[in-house]
């Protein structure tokens, strides 16, 4: 009776250099070996295992950063009027720890979305939580500008944590690429 071991099994277990396996072809992968979700390829098409224990971080694309920004503004806000009366510290820091773990968990691809949805979601949260409801369009507005005026601080904090980490992460993938190349 012939036992066969799946690829995935045991990773470090490979068949000798330029035999194929059953379950590996003889094209070369770059990046990523399918069936071996924590390893991939070397130069010679051979799975090595990733840094950091094998696993891909999770990333966020432009419009999940953008929403999780919004969401932590606006509950954090929410939750800061539903306490205290209006918008206050609360929401400001809950803004700008939404805007540090945006920063730090979009995709590359995806950075410059991090400090373009921070404030839009910002001047949203304020405009539905601190307009007046009986005060019109106009009122609104008046309400609204009087708001970012007043919470001008955490806007531009929590702005300029996500620009610089943005910053920093774009550097150092050019950084890496140019090691690489």
């Amino acid at each position: 009776m012939e036992h066969r071991r799946r690829f995935d099994e045991r990773p470090a277990v490979m068949a000798a250099p330029g035999v194929p396996s059953p379950a590996r072809s003889l094209e070369p992968s770059h990046g990523h070996t399918p069936g071996a979700p924590g390893l991939r390829a070397r130069g010679d098409g051979r799975p090595q295992p990733r840094p950091g224990g094998g696993r891909t971080p999770h990333r966020l694309t432009a419009v999940g950063g953008a929403v999780v920004t919004l969401g932590g503004t606006f509950a954090g806000g929410a939750l800061d009027t539903w306490l205290f009366g209006g918008s206050g510290v609360l929401m400001g820091l809950v803004y700008v720890v939404v805007c540090f773990q945006v920063a730090v968990r979009v995709r590359p691809v995806d950075l410059a979305a991090a400090p373009i949805s921070g404030p839009i979601a910002f001047a949203v949260t304020l405009g539905v939580l601190n307009g007046p409801a009986n005060g019109g369009v106009i009122g609104r507005l008046i309400g609204l500008a009087t708001s970012l005026a007043l919470q001008a601080g955490w806007l531009f904090t929590g702005t300029a944590v996500s620009v610089v980490i943005a910053v920093a992460r774009h550097v150092a993938l050019g950084r890496a690429r140019k090691r690489t190349a």
